[in-house]
């Protein structure tokens, strides 16, 4: 157990990391990112930012002398630098989980091993590839790059020979996977945290929505059957336990064909659809990122009331600094910002935390809230 008063190590300098310092120095730790980039959001709040980048030897050296665990905040970290600090202190996810979660392919063909639901889906390195694939899963399909896609980037629709032969060069002919697409009925997460010693404990199901490939609100509990969001829970938990994780992992999951569930894809730290549990549950995703990390118990994952969270995008900004006032003087809201200094359109800036008596009612919350920001959205009434 790694004990208060420690230092832990971020490899990873956005928002998430931010969420992960703020937290652990609230519990008593000292923290350090190792982050390129000097302005980083989670460097502001971090007692010490290494700025170097992931696989400089020299900095990755640094970091295993300061620090007794280091954890990731995003999945793209090279797996040599989480190897090369693993032969001195503990890291966690490992590497082994974080590289099949880098690569698409390699993803689904550990889902399929193990006999966990997925899309079908073939591994397109050349275009005989593509077209032999094509053939075999037909349209309507997608084709995915293998590495490097987050918020809708890196994937495009394949419905015809053609289309997949252009969305291919469109990728610049690098290595695809192609995955029939599904007739999307719900997409829902859940966001585990497993201990060391094999402990599991989840949050509940969110049902998610996106709009341009980017998850614009999460809503909790998830409007579907018990039943349902019973079973996406013990996928969650399974695949956690077949990589033999440690840490806070999300996994996404379709609902299609009828109400049946197919994992889309993980993510090896938390995830932007749990940042409700920042205000909704009785431990939120970051404390239980430090619980795992430094081995003490981890928290009561319950939730405290529903909740809709609805992500603040760069876009916000478009007509001059966002309204918060508007949407803080709805009872229920709360705002978290990033420290993003700037607002681009489609950039995650923060996001708001919506609290209602049931989650059809936190949902039309975060919606108005959301619109309030906005400098041409009607005022609230006092």
């Amino acid at each position: 157990m790694i004990r208060p008063g420690a230092t832990l190590g971020v490899l990873g300098g956005g928002q998430l990391g931010r969420m992960f310092a703020i937290r652990a120095r609230e519990m008593g730790y000292r923290v350090v990112v190792l982050e390129p980039d000097p302005l980083s959001p989670a460097a502001a709040v971090a007692d010490q930012h290494l700025i170097a980048p992931y696989a400089d030897e020299r900095a990755l050296a640094e970091l295993a002398e300061l620090c007794a665990a280091v954890t990731v905040e995003f999945e793209n970290v090279p797996a040599d630098a989480l190897e090369s600090l693993a032969r001195s202190i503990p890291v966690r996810p490992a590497a082994a989980a974080v590289a099949v979660a880098q690569d698409r392919l390699a993803e689904k063909e550990f889902l399929r091993a193990h006999g966990l639901p997925t899309a079908p889906f073939a591994a397109v390195d050349r275009q005989a590839d593509l077209e032999t694939a094509f053939a075999e899963l037909g349209p309507p399909a997608l084709l995915k790059t293998r590495r490097l896609g987050y918020d809708g980037r890196g994937q495009a629709p394949a419905d015809s020979p053609d289309q997949a032969r252009a969305a291919f060069a469109g990728f610049g002919k690098r290595p695809c996977i192609l995955e029939r697409r599904l007739e999307l009925e719900l997409e829902l997460s859940v966001v585990l945290a497993r201990g060391a010693d094999g402990n599991v404990v989840a949050f509940p199901a969110g049902e998610n929505t996106h709009r341009n490939g980017i998850l614009h609100t999460t809503v909790v509990p998830a409007r579907v059957p018990a039943r349902l969001a019973r079973e996406a829970g013990e996928i969650a938990i399974e695949v956690a336990r077949k990589l033999e994780y440690v840490g806070v992992l999300g996994v996404e999951l379709f609902v299609a064909g009828g109400g049946r569930l197919f994992v889309n894809e993980l993510a090896p730290r938390p995830h932007n659809s749990a940042h409700y549990t920042l205000d909704a549950c009785a431990t939120d995703q970051f404390e239980q990122q430090v619980r795992a990390l430094t081995g003490l118990p981890l928290g009561d994952p319950r939730l405290l009331s529903p909740v809709a969270m609805v992500n603040v995008l760069g876009d916000a900004w478009a007509g001059g600094e966002p309204r918060w006032e508007r949407a803080l003087a709805l009872p229920g809201v709360k705002l978290h910002l990033y420290g993003k200094a700037e607002p681009r359109p489609g950039r995650k800036m923060g996001h708001l935390n919506c609290l209602a008596r049931s989650a059809d009612e936190a949902l039309g919350l975060a919606e108005r809230a959301h619109a309030l920001l906005t400098t041409g959205a009607e005022d609230p009434p006092c």
